[in-house]
Parts: structure tokens; C-alpha cells; sequence
């Protein structure tokens, strides 16, 4: 599908390029790792490509993890994709603090990006580069692929540094509409002949500075 998006790109207009997908799971030291180790899976299993990481403070916990996700391959039906993906494209980072977790997620700008820490709304504010947030361990990003609401179509590839969700706005095509009165072209005009003249386009400056002129002859 993307191939085909990527072709008829610039003839027609698309919703955007999407995918490989990816999610990463912030954690300290309260998470769960089996519920942890569940939503890497989750992620895993939708394709070799698939990038399923985690960021934590605690190396016990990334330990912990390790092992419930080989655990907890053993029982999928989509073992083999999530085994490659966790194996090519899957990882564990253990960091001292969390600002400097947060500051590793906010550089890879994340597609999902997983809050399983403690007291996770007081760290919202501080994400600046991720396409959805889920807040703590009764919010997977499973939910957010179904029922949730918000629309799941989401920036990848580190486009969440400038892009957002697939919103209805999307769809929408709009017109600009330009109506000044003297006054306004009074104000702005002269701005616009500087960067015309700047630019060597003196016909624009004409365009603009014969109305101002006329204006001032009135």
C-alpha cells in the first residue's frame, strides 16, 4: 500500500506515508514486566519491520522483561514475525535518570510512545515528540489500535518531531481568502514592496505601490 501511495504521490493527494510501525515503552522500577514484555509483543507481531523498544531506569526490570518476552513468544500464533522483529529491530535501553529517558524519547519521536511509570501524567509535558501517548499499565496501545478513539493513524519514522495523528482536518481542502480594505493595504503594503524590491521582482512592486500611491492621492 505504501508503495502504491508513494507512486500516485503528487497526482493525487493521500493521507500521508506511514509505518514500518513503532512504540516505545518508557518504564521505571513500578512496571509490570510481564505487561511490559505483552505490549513489545503487541507491537512485534504486526511485522518483521515492526520497532518494539523500551527505555527504562531499572536494570532489574530490563532483566525481567527479557525473560517474559521469550516466555511469552512461545504462545503466539504470529511467533515467527514477532521473534524477527524483536530480534532485528527490538531493544532495551537502561539510562540513569528519567530525564534523560525522556530526553532519548523526545529524539526518536516515537509512533506510540507508553508510560509505565509512576505517576504518569506528572511526565506528559514534558513529551514533545511522540504521535499518541498511553498512560500507564491500564492504557496499552493495543486499546489505542481498536477502541480507544482517537485516531490511530500516526506519524513514523521520526515524523512526530513535526507531525500529527490523521485528523479530519486531513480531508478537508480550503480555500484563502484575501480582502483588504485601504487601511490594511495601507499597513502592509509597504512591507511587501521591500521584499519584492529585495527580490527583484518590480512588477510586484508596481502591483503593490501604484494602489499605495493612489491611496495617498485620495
Amino acid at each position: 500500500m505504501m508503495l502504491a501511495k508513494k507512486t500516485v504521490y503528487g497526482t493525487v493527494a493521500i493521507d500521508g506515508l506511514y509505518g514500518p510501525t513503532e512504540t516505545v515503552i518508557l518504564a521505571d522500577d513500578s512496571a509490570d514486566p510481564a505487561l511490559c514484555a505483552a505490549d513489545l509483543l503487541a507491537q512485534a507481531e504486526h511485522d518483521p519491520m515492526a520497532s518494539a523498544l523500551m527505555v527504562t531506569t531499572s536494570t532489574t526490570l530490563s532483566k525481567k522483561v527479557s525473560r517474559e518476552v521469550e516466555k511469552q513468544l512461545k504462545s503466539l500464533e504470529r511467533q515467527q514475525i514477532a521473534r524477527e522483529s524483536i530480534k532485528t529491530r527490538g531493544g532495551i535501553a537502561v539510562v540513569d535518570t528519567l530525564e534523560e529517558a525522556i530526553d532519548l524519547v523526545n529524539h526518536y519521536a516515537p509512533e506510540h510512545l507508553c508510560l509505565m511509570v509512576e505517576d504518569a501524567w506528572n511526565y506528559v509535558g514534558q513529551i514533545r515528540h511522540a504521535g499518541g501517548i498511553f498512560l500507564g499499565e491500564s492504557s496499552p496501545e493495543a486499546i489505542g489500535d481498536y477502541t480507544a478513539g482517537p485516531s490511530h493513524v500516526m506519524p513514523t519514522g521520526g515524523s512526530a518531531h513535526f507531525g500529527s495523528p490523521l485528523g479530519v482536518e486531513d480531508f478537508v481542502k480550503s480555500t484563502s481568502l484575501v480582502a483588504l480594505n485601504e487601511a490594511a493595504l495601507n499597513r502592509v503594503g509597504p512591507a511587501a514592496s521591500i521584499i519584492a524590491r529585495a527580490e527583484g521582482l518590480t512588477a510586484h512592486v508596481q502591483a503593490v505601490e501604484k494602489r499605495l500611491h493612489r491611496n495617498k492621492s485620495r
